[in-house]
């Protein structure tokens, strides 16, 4: 167990830009309503690593597990992750002891000449990483040439400014933290493009035994999204998919007449190839997310959503 009586709380984060710029707001956050210095350590991921398309890369966890690793041998004290890579089954010894504020979750189009998605031509070429995004993207019938990209923020937009892409589709969130809005040509509508579960949102993991370390990361933990992110990942886990699936969920929070907090919930399953989908929404009180959104996934999984979800592996 950290002592923490003069220590410097060390937070475990992948190099990439987006991952340093995230974990350092946390940190930032952490120094802030603690008064302990935070050290970020750079902790090198099998997901970035490796060269394979998202897809191919073996499920969920591949930018996770050497965090999660460094935590369990004492040499960082903290992880920082984008929630929506997290595996949504619990890891033994570990906790997510906070989900602070979460950026705005929609996708966005970064495009040559400042077009739209409508304005794009058939067979426009559109790049992307996420599988989620590739079939909801062919779904939409505008005959646009979609296909899959690895690499970081400024790689995947230097193939639209080399000409090789017409167009990209990223994490507004992403683009947002590393103040890179002003390239953004559309934010897609989730009516077009639902987001990820959890896409947007970070989960500050510590060890589940560390008291001191759950104890100050619950300063930063933000309630409201905490609600929305677990009603997500509770599709997510039910309909028994990973991040790589083409699986989409988003919760926002509205106030119901009696002044209570009401969560509503879209999720939505599209085949790999755009040809078919399914997508319902719920709504009800934010204090029962998780169950919002397993019954969601049973309407989903009702509908057919399992075997769209099979037919992507």
């Amino acid at each position: 167990m950290t002592d923490l009586r003069t220590a410097t709380l060390r937070l475990g984060t992948r190099a990439s830009q987006l991952a340093l710029t995230q974990s350092q707001h946390v940190a930032d956050a952490l120094t802030e309503t603690s008064g302990l210095a935070v050290e970020l350590v750079h902790v090198s991921t099998y997901g970035d690593r490796s060269t394979e398309a998202i897809a191919q890369l073996g499920g969920t966890g591949v930018f996770v597990s050497a965090l999660r690793d460094a935590l369990h041998a004492g040499t960082v004290d903290l992880a920082v992750h984008s929630f929506k890579d997290l595996p949504t089954a619990p890891t033994p010894g570990l906790t997510v002891a906070a989900v602070p504020p979460r950026e705005d979750p929609r996708d966005v189009l970064v495009a040559r000449d400042g077009l739209t998605l409508g304005e794009l031509p058939p067979g426009a070429r559109v790049g992307t990483g996420a599988p989620r995004r590739m079939a909801q993207l062919r779904a939409l019938g505008l005959g646009l040439d979609v296909v899959p990209i690895r690499g970081n923020i400024d790689t995947r937009m230097g193939k639209v400014t080399s000409g090789e892409l017409d167009a990209v589709v990223l994490a507004r969130a992403g683009l947002s933290r590393i103040g890179r809005m002003s390239v953004v040509t559309e934010v897609l509508d989730p009516i077009q493009v639902l987001p990820a579960p959890a896409q947007g949102a970070l989960a500050v993991e510590c060890r589940s035994d560390d008291t001191r370390v759950v104890e100050l990361l619950a300063a930063l933990d933000d309630p409201a999204a905490r609600a929305c992110v677990a009603a997500e990942r509770a599709v997510l886990a039910a309909l028994e998919a990973g991040c790589s699936a083409p699986v989409a969920a988003h919760a926002e929070l509205t106030e119901a007449e009696d002044g209570s907090a009401e969560l509503w919930l879209r999720a939505s399953v599209t085949a790999i190839d755009g040809s078919d989908s399914v997508r319902d929404s719920i709504s009800g009180p934010a204090a029962e997310a998780e169950s919002l959104g397993r019954r969601l996934a049973a309407e989903l999984l009702d509908r057919g959503a399992a075997a769209l979800v099979a037919g992507s592996r």
